[in-house]
């Protein structure tokens, strides 16, 4: 079954989304201190929401009404799926490990399946299933090294139920972007900048308050950019169009290639080695996705 036009830009998209998120987790690491979680959210989604209201600020008053029509589902979508996610797992980082933070990460497809079935009544065919647990092996193969007995020891901590909140956050943000309102996605980004900047600022005036803030510098700053360009405005973009077009079922999938690209990224940016147990990940992660692809594609 060949896949049209439209669905191999999806793919493209959604994978280069996963590489720019790939950026931010290894971005996650090396902010460790340089900038604290909260400001780090905060700050990124300020430069964000600066980025496109010189993109789209027009487009996006032109479309006001429609959009403050929705505004309860965008401050949803945007406190949780955005702010949310990224203040858990940035708070998380410290409290659990990588291998820890690969695996829970790596339910979200599965919770775009449960979710999407439970609240839109959308069928999850038996190979969607195994594409799932194919691409779920892969995240456990390359968050182990290659050495499953180390799942073994694995220590479930405060942290990671803090991961596998924000994992629920951004499910519920994917199965709910079908039913986004009809407006351009600039506008609609937009948007959703202004819900998370203004949901991140409470959670810095706690970690100030708090005496836990740690302000960048110019590394720290150089960071921000990054995942105020990469991570929240491009990936962000890339995927939304990914779900528009091939509906979240499918394009959940790929957020299991995170942790996959995490690891081939920290080859060139850490000199991490890159071996048989990687390239064996990657290729059970699109595997999973080509198998997912081939029996699901009636039900988006």
């Amino acid at each position: 079954m060949r896949a049209g036009p439209s669905a191999a830009v999806a793919y493209v998209l959604l994978a280069f989304a996963a590489l720019l998120w790939a950026g931010n987790a290894v971005a996650s690491k090396v902010a460790v201190g340089l900038v604290s979680p909260q400001a780090l959210v905060a700050l990124r989604w300020s430069i964000a929401l600066t980025a496109i209201a010189l993109m789209a600020g027009r487009e996006t008053w032109t479309h006001r009404r429609a959009l403050l029509a929705r505004w309860p589902m965008i401050l949803l979508m945007g406190g949780l799926g955005y702010t949310g996610f990224n203040a858990l797992t940035y708070e998380a980082g410290a409290l659990t490990s990588a291998v820890n933070l690969s695996l829970i990460e790596g339910t979200i497809p599965v919770l775009v399946l449960a979710l999407n079935l439970l609240v839109r009544g959308v069928t999850v065919r038996p190979g969607q299933i195994l594409g799932s647990a194919i691409t779920l092996s892969g995240v456990v193969l390359v968050a182990s090294h290659g050495d499953l007995a180390r799942l073994a020891a694995l220590d479930l901590n405060h942290g990671d139920l803090l991961v596998l909140l924000a994992c629920l956050f951004y499910a519920g943000y994917t199965i709910a972007l079908p039913s986004r309102p009809a407006v351009p996605a600039l506008a609609f980004f937009a948007a959703m900048a202004v819900a998370a900047w203004a949901t991140s600022m409470p959670l810095l005036i706690g970690e100030w308050a708090s005496g836990r803030v740690l302000w960048p510098g110019a590394a720290g700053w150089g960071l921000i950019a990054f995942t105020a360009l990469g991570p929240s405005l491009v990936a962000q973009l890339a995927y939304m169009r990914g779900v528009e077009t091939i509906g979240p079922n499918r394009a959940g999938l790929f957020n299991n290639l995170v942790p996959v690209f995490g690891a081939i990224l920290a080859v060139g940016l850490v000199g991490e080695p890159f071996g048989a147990v990687e390239a064996v990940a990657l290729a059970l992660v699109l595997g999973g996705i080509a198998v997912a692809e081939f029996f699901g594609r009636k039900a988006v």
